[in-house]
């Protein structure tokens, strides 16, 4: 061991551990979930951002930038460069709402809608991926959501 680099913890403490971190779990399974997705998508020419963005339009075309965003918990800063690639793919488009200047529109292009069929086995190829049984995955994802909900209602304001 490197004489400059004490070694401040008690043996038996294990707080501070790497794979004791839920937060550190958290993140290596998202990071293993896009490498998943990024393979799966491939054919589609999507990242796994432009796709999220596709499913919402997916579930109800015509929304605004702004609900997209709340939708996907993204700021417009990282939206905005995501709609303007799916806008160059050809898979949307964006319009000034006439009733409100300030809000743009996304809605999906024929191509957007037809790549719809193309993407129907990507959510059943991704969850086969974790080797979980589809119950247990059912009750991860609704306990996923109940952890982001607590701790988005504990993060101040910006």
């Amino acid at each position: 061991m490197d004489p400059a680099v004490k070694n401040t913890s008690k043996p038996d403490d294990d707080s501070l551990r790497l794979d004791n971190q839920l937060c550190f779990a958290l993140y290596s399974a998202s990071l293993a979930m896009n490498r998943v997705y990024r393979g799966l998508l491939k054919d589609l020419g999507l990242t796994y951002p432009q796709y999220l963005v596709m499913l919402v339009l997916w579930e109800q075309d015509g929304q605004t930038v702004s609900s997209i965003g709340q939708r996907l918990y993204l700021d417009s800063a990282t939206l905005t460069p995501l709609l303007k690639r799916l806008e160059a793919l050809q898979l949307v488009s964006r319009q000034r709402d006439p009733s409100d200047e300030r809000q743009v529109i996304i809605s999906l292009t024929g191509q957007g809608n037809a790549l719809r069929e193309r993407a129907r086995h990507i959510p059943q190829a991704a969850m086969c991926a974790t080797q979980r049984p589809t119950g247990k995955l059912a009750g991860l994802s609704r306990q996923l959501k109940k952890l982001r909900e607590g701790l988005l209602g504990n993060i101040m304001p910006l």
